[in-house]
């Protein structure tokens, strides 16, 4: 996976998104101080942490926190624990039960989504009927987490330069040189948690908060890497599914490989869509036809990929970081105004604004900080999460054919093996399809125009899943749920509150 992009695996910026749109809503809930887990049995070198008692106490706004143990490796409960971060929003009215949610990444922040933009999170039904509870997943922000290189280390990391031609020889061998670097600093700083952060613990980690929430059941709201995630949940417990909304669906079997090329040509098609509303327009930095335009766009990513663009703050824009804040405003159809900002800076030769979009992307502050960890545990996580080879010839065969279909923005999604074929902790996952035989219904949301997890991922999921529902929301931007279109937000709500399952897709 390229430096800058982190293309080569699920990408979820619902949270950062947040940025653009200045979404932080307001609220003041009573707290209860303690939550009873359901008692139930479980093996006893689990039972330790399924007895826990939760203590809240109160944070930010109305909200609760606490933070849960769980094991450091579910197959050696005693091997030592690991800690995970919760807050919640008590319901407003009759309760239902709790309600987890994940934002996407991996490396997304359930405990910041909650606790700064709840709004944004579930709408004012669901808000009223369950506990919303936004946790961090292992590894992720304030759970125990993921840890590599410090501030200056990670622009050098996300920002820097790599020589040579892309895809040469010598490219090649510097790129895995800096991701072995990289590993190699994760590992020393983050210690045996590195090689537990993979999706199935943190999908035993959410079966142990059910329990000791006091839920017999889970419900559960997954958005982007989050549908995996619980995804994942219903594969192991389908006996323990009891309502589960997975928003901005993937597909469970999907290569890495697959991955990138399908996510290339996912972000070209709403590259396009976007230039079309902005030839449509004004203000438009470009000219002439869509075909017009995005040829010029691939002038421009070849363009600083042989002479990067300096910003005010020294660091440098390639094409890999160009990618990045071009993709960036591409979630949302609402942010697509802020691209004609970013393009016609950069045909002036100013670096600035594609450095702010790749910051907010990235997590990084004005000040040089970074807000959180999501870089380092997206590709912690990854690596864990997927199959990687490290045949070149088959890499750069695979990287040609996502260019193929994607001649804009493919070029730059290539290699994403390189990123994980040195990790310190080896993965032998395989991706395949989830079932999860015996679970209730599950509902699955797929967007047509969604860049970043293609409507075919969701319509996958459904067909594999014994018990899916496609929804269909027809649109643009990534994930559909409690944005604007009531089709999709009567359907989460009605099923989520009252158990109401669509007979059909509603194709909203």
């Amino acid at each position: 996976m390229p430096r800058g992009t982190r293309a080569g695996a699920i990408v979820g910026a619902l949270a950062a998104l947040l940025a653009l749109s200045g979404c932080v809503p307001s609220f003041l809930n009573p707290q209860q101080p303690v939550s009873t887990p359901t008692g139930e049995e479980v093996a006893a070198d689990l039972e330790p942490f399924y007895t826990q008692v939760l203590k809240w106490e109160r944070c930010g706004d109305g909200m609760g926190c606490t933070t849960a143990k769980a094991p450091l490796d579910w197959s050696d409960p005693s091997a030592g624990e690991t800690e995970l971060a919760l807050v919640r929003h008590v319901a407003t009215g009759d309760k239902l039960g709790s309600l987890l949610v994940n934002p996407g990444g991996p490396g997304g922040s359930g405990y910041d989504f909650v606790m700064d933009s709840l709004d944004y999170a579930v709408g004012e039904p669901l808000q009223e009927r369950f506990d919303v509870v936004g946790f961090d997943p292992r590894g992720v922000g304030r759970s125990s987490g993921v840890a590599c290189y410090d501030a200056p280390e990670m622009d050098e990391y996300l920002y820097g330069i790599t020589p040579g031609v892309r895809g040469s020889d010598e490219w090649i061998a510097e790129v895995e040189s800096t991701e072995r670097a990289f590993g190699e600093a994760c590992a020393e700083n983050t210690g045996p948690l590195l090689g537990n952060v993979d999706t199935e613990s943190a999908a035993r980690d959410m079966d142990l908060l059910r329990a000791i929430l006091g839920d017999d059941e889970l419900n559960y709201l997954g958005f982007s890497y989050g549908t995996f995630l619980g995804a994942t949940y219903a594969e192991l417990y389908p006996e323990k599914v009891g309502k589960l909304v997975l928003d901005g669906a993937i597909d469970p079997a999907a290569s890495e490989s697959e991955v990138s090329k399908a996510q290339a040509i996912g972000f070209e098609n709403a590259l396009k869509a976007y230039l079309e509303f902005c030839l449509s327009g004004s203000d438009c930095p470009f000219s002439g036809t869509v075909d017009d335009a995005l040829d010029e766009i691939s002038r421009l990513l070849a363009s600083v990929d042989q002479s990067p663009l300096r910003g005010t703050d020294g660091r440098l824009v390639g094409a890999d970081t160009l990618v990045t804040a071009i993709i960036y405003p591409l979630y949302s159809a609402d942010s697509w105004p802020y691209l004609n900002d970013l393009f016609e800076s950069v045909m002036f030769g100013d670096a600035d604004t594609a450095l702010a979009f790749a910051d907010g992307y990235n997590g990084r502050s004005e000040d040089g900080t970074y807000l959180d960890n999501s870089a380092e545990a997206f590709t912690a996580v990854n690596c864990l999460d997927y199959t990687y080879q490290s045949d070149v010839e088959v890499m750069r065969e695979n990287a040609a054919a996502t260019a193929e279909v994607a001649p804009i923005i493919g070029p730059y999604f290539g290699f994403g093996d390189l990123g994980c074929i040195n990790w310190p902790y080896q993965s032998h996952a395989e991706r395949a399809e989830i079932h999860a035989e015996g679970a209730a219904p599950i509902l699955v949301i797929g967007t047509t125009g969604d860049p970043a997890t293609p409507y075919e991922w969701a319509v996958a999921l459904a067909e594999q899943l014994d018990s899916g529902v496609l929804i269909t929301y027809e649109g643009e931007g990534h994930t559909a749920y409690n944005k604007s279109n009531a089709c999709v937000n009567d359907a989460v709500e009605s099923y989520f509150i009252d158990g109401t399952v669509p007979a059909g897709d509603p194709k909203c």
